[in-house]
């Protein structure tokens, strides 16, 4: 923390001299009590009351002073604050092995509510878009700050939504791509702060590349968060009848994220699942900013205020 008037600081000798008075009328209260004798007497004139409860006003009314004073010099601070035109694209695996249920209910039905939990957490203002894949990719929803379109879209997910069996990473890093270079009018010129976060729980089996994809995110300046989701023993029914195993497999998704600059995420279940998705929604699409922060001072030395007050007008009828 930095201070743009830091002389003003000065004043908080003031209230430390305050304090030292403070203490000093108290304990010459003390001693005018000892003094006198007629101890009986004395219970009368003066009640006894808890010895705490009269410093407490005092005490909040010093403190309110010294927040005040810090208000006043004017203090500075680092800041989150959303980047302007932030674009969030979410895309979702839904190939059958999403359906495998080593995850409960299943895979993908977690994946749909730990996804909708995430766009919940991120700013209204956000431009938050949707892309499934599976053999091929398609945009379910286009970016935008329509909450309820972004909701409606993850709960038409279903496994086959794309029409074609397979894993295509990198045609849905390619289709997320896409989807931000359309979001106004502006994107072609001047591309808008956008990040990919990509789920899946297999390695790449058609389509294009993911290494070629990933770099066409990279040259746009799109890192992408992906997350590999199931386990070892998830396995789904075949035609048959028959189980066949469709373990995880994130090897293509770290690749992916470590050539893009994003975080590669591993998780085992619908509490792993959700827990990555607060960790991305906590930094994506956020910039630092110095910024002054008197009000946070001022606020609280208000608050102090008033509970100074309160205090005095119950204990003792009067105001500080």
């Amino acid at each position: 923390m930095s201070w743009q008037s830091p002389e003003r600081l000065w004043l908080l000798l003031g209230v430390l001299a305050l304090i030292g008075g403070y203490v000093l009328m108290q304990r010459r209260r003390s001693r005018y009590a000892v003094r006198f004798t007629n101890l009986r007497l004395l219970d009368r004139v003066a009640p006894k009351q808890p010895a705490w409860r009269r410093h407490v006003p005092a005490s909040l009314f010093l403190a309110m002073l010294a927040l005040l004073i810090v208000g006043f010099a004017r203090p500075m601070d680092d800041v989150r604050v959303p980047r302007e035109r932030t674009t969030v694209v979410i895309a979702v695996d839904v190939s059958t092995s999403m359906l495998a249920t080593d995850v409960s209910p299943d895979r993908l039905a977690a994946a749909k509510s730990a996804a909708l939990s995430f766009v919940e957490g991120l700013p209204d203002q956000f431009n938050v878009g949707l892309v499934a894949f599976a053999g091929n990719a398609s945009v379910f929803v286009a970016p935008g700050t329509d909450r309820e379109a972004i909701a409606g879209g993850i709960d038409r997910l279903a496994e086959g939504s794309t029409g074609l069996q397979g894993t295509a990473i990198g045609e849905a890093i390619n289709t997320s791509l896409e989807a931000i270079r359309s979001l106004d009018a502006r994107a072609a010129d001047d591309p808008p702060p956008a990040r990919i976060v990509l789920l899946s729980d297999g390695a790449n089996t058609s389509g294009r590349d993911p290494e070629d994809a990933a770099s066409d995110a990279v040259a746009a300046g799109v890192p992408v968060d992906a997350i590999s989701f199931g386990t070892d023993s998830g396995y789904i029914s075949q035609g048959s009848g028959r189980p066949m195993r469709v373990p995880v497999d994130g090897e293509n998704l770290r690749d992916v994220a470590d050539q893009t600059g994003g975080g590669y995420y591993e998780a085992g279940s619908s509490e792993e699942l959700r827990a990555v998705y607060a960790d991305i929604g906590s930094s994506v699409g956020y910039q630092v900013e110095r910024q002054d922060v008197s009000a946070r001072f001022i606020g609280f030395g208000l608050v102090l205020a008033l509970a100074a007050g309160a205090g005095s007008m119950l204990w003792f009828s009067r105001l500080p």
